[in-house]
């Protein structure tokens, strides 16, 4: 259980967590997730405070699809299949610490030769799709919470992004409901997540994250063109 919000760097240095860098990248040799240059900017200026907000941090790096995945994937790269007991990306942050988060997040540079815009309207599709998902999970009567409703509807586009994002390997497919599971599974994602992408590629394995990715999805009206793994795997038949 996290007892604070902050955490303080005297001289430096975290007082809290000590940063780990010993993971293993051998089942791990994708590209990294590009990430937006606010995000990063907005991270480095955090982290020259005295007192980091583990929130406030949590908070940016959850409003950036890459460096949401980025985490994830540091995260996956520790711990493997176990989840450790943790779910959300402030308690992963809390735990390697901000520093470490940051150098995994700063490795995805927008590459030179991605349209921008085409990804800043991905990133920001899945954002409005996440934080619609967080709400109707803190009113619905279901078992997901809303930080997990969160994550999962920010990364409901995962499976189209070696696509998009010109990866030349076997993830790089059409088949966008299998390509994300693959993904979660490559990355060691949380169980949850895990659960939510099995329900993209079988309708019915658990039919409470259709319901709520579908309808976060239709609230967020207008923003469709970037999201064929919805059109394909999470729209409920008529």
């Amino acid at each position: 259980m996290l007892k604070t919000g902050v955490i303080e760097f005297p001289a430096g240095r975290c007082f809290l967590v000590e940063p780990k860098h010993t993971y293993s990248e051998s089942a791990d040799n994708l590209p990294d997730l590009p990430v937006m240059t606010e995000t990063l900017l907005a991270l480095e200026l955090q982290l020259q405070n005295y007192a980091v907000d583990l929130h406030a941090f949590s908070e940016v790096v959850l409003a950036d699809l890459g460096a949401t995945i980025q985490v994830l994937r540091m995260v996956g790269r520790e711990y493997g299949a176990s989840d450790d007991g943790f779910t959300r990306i402030e308690d992963y942050i809390c735990t390697f610490g901000p520093t470490a988060c940051f150098e995994a997040v700063a490795k995805g540079v927008m590459a030179r030769n991605l349209q921008r815009h085409t990804v800043s309207q991905i990133w920001a599709h899945s954002r409005q799709v996440a934080q619609n998902a967080k709400r109707l999970a803190e009113t619905a009567r279901c078992a997901i919470s809303p930080d997990q409703a969160y994550t999962a509807g920010l990364l409901h586009t995962i499976g189209s992004l070696p696509t998009i994002l010109g990866w030349d390997s076997i993830e790089a497919s059409h088949d966008y409901a299998s390509t994300a599971l693959k993904l979660a599974e490559r990355w060691a994602f949380p169980s949850y997540l895990r659960d939510f992408f099995c329900e993209m590629l079988m309708p019915g394995y658990n039919p409470q994250w259709s319901e709520i990715i579908a309808e976060a999805h239709r609230l967020a009206s207008g923003q469709t063109d970037h999201c064929s793994l919805y059109d394909a795997a999470i729209r409920p038949s008529a």
